[in-house]
């Protein structure tokens, strides 16, 4: 298990506990609050201190780390750029790119959702003086409006969602949901590719969640290939507006169906993998039967094992 450690002030720290709201379990002592995600354990304490342990406490930390008095997101970039060919060069940011991020991986219910956005050089400037930036920093209101925006701009984009239904099938074919990630990343760049057509492309940029040579695996595995000039970076997000704008759409299109999902089941499906998802799975099974999780949840989560026990 590896961890890190950062400076928060008071503000911030109030900010981060209402954030995992839906994730808070009993803190130790001296703590303020502690969460449990499917990234880290984040334990806040009075000091200002906030330790993240777990799996990916680096991925659950680069949420805050722009407000971290000990942080620098510049810093962090130069230190791991160039380390392999796959490692975009900083002036792509600034250069006509498509960029793709994904929603829904993390949460029990609703589907996976993947957006691939191409802006030139001058959307660029465009979308930053409209507050385009990482989804996890905004709002859900703020994301569905900036979303809107971005879709009013006749800008190119290309979205996908991969239903729960079809993600259970896949997951017990043997699809690991790296695997499924990968492919909805690599259709959702190759019919934006299609649509832009011969417009000008320095590069794509696909928001990490594997090594590359495991994301080329999985390509090869289907008889796919990467497409040319394709590179692989952490919190792309917070370097490339592409990047950002594409979460922003996935996100969005992940919030829809959770009111779709919501509507159709009379419930309001809550986010992420919290005890109160297990609680409302319970329910679930207890007015549909089991079966309709099938529909509505990734059923090999913890999540369905945990609602068993609201039914004894």
């Amino acid at each position: 298990m590896s961890q890190q450690v950062y400076q928060f002030s008071n503000t911030v720290i109030d900010k981060m506990k209402a954030y995992y709201a839906n994730f808070l379990i009993t803190p130790p002592q001296g703590a303020l609050f502690r969460a449990k995600t499917n990234e880290a354990v984040i334990t806040a304490y009075k000091s200002g201190k906030v330790l993240f342990q777990g799996a990916s406490p680096e991925k659950a930390a680069s949420l805050w780390t722009k407000d971290a008095k000990t942080a620098s997101t510049q810093a962090t970039y130069s230190n791991k750029a160039k380390t392999n060919s796959y490692t975009p060069s900083p002036q792509l940011f600034s250069s006509n790119h498509i960029g793709s991020d994904e929603a829904g991986t993390g949460d029990y219910f609703g589907p996976i959702t993947v957006a691939a956005v191409y802006l030139t050089k001058a959307q660029i400037s465009e979308l930053k003086r409209m507050g385009v930036t990482d989804s996890k920093a905004l709002t859900d209101l703020k994301i569905r409006r900036l979303a809107r925006d971005i879709i009013q701009l006749n800008i190119p984009y290309a979205l996908i969602a991969l239903r729960n239904e079809k993600y259970n099938q896949l997951q017990k074919k043997g699809w690991t949901q790296g695997k499924m990630k990968t492919m909805l990343h690599h259709h959702a760049i190759q019919r934006l590719i299609k649509k832009i057509d011969q417009s000008p492309l320095d590069g794509i940029l696909i928001d990490q969640f594997c090594e590359p040579v495991v994301y080329k695996k999985h390509l090869a595995s289907e008889k796919e290939v990467l497409s040319p000039s394709t590179f692989f970076m952490t919190k792309a997000e917070s370097y490339s507006t592409s990047v950002a704008a594409a979460s922003i759409l996935a996100r969005t299109s992940f919030l829809k169906q959770m009111d779709i999902l919501s509507e159709q089941t009379g419930i309001t499906l809550p986010k992420g993998a919290s005890q109160k998802v297990d609680q409302t799975a319970a329910v679930i099974m207890k007015k549909y039967g089991e079966n309709r999780l099938t529909q509505i949840a990734k059923v090999h989560f913890a999540n369905t094992k945990k609602a068993h026990a609201y039914l004894n």
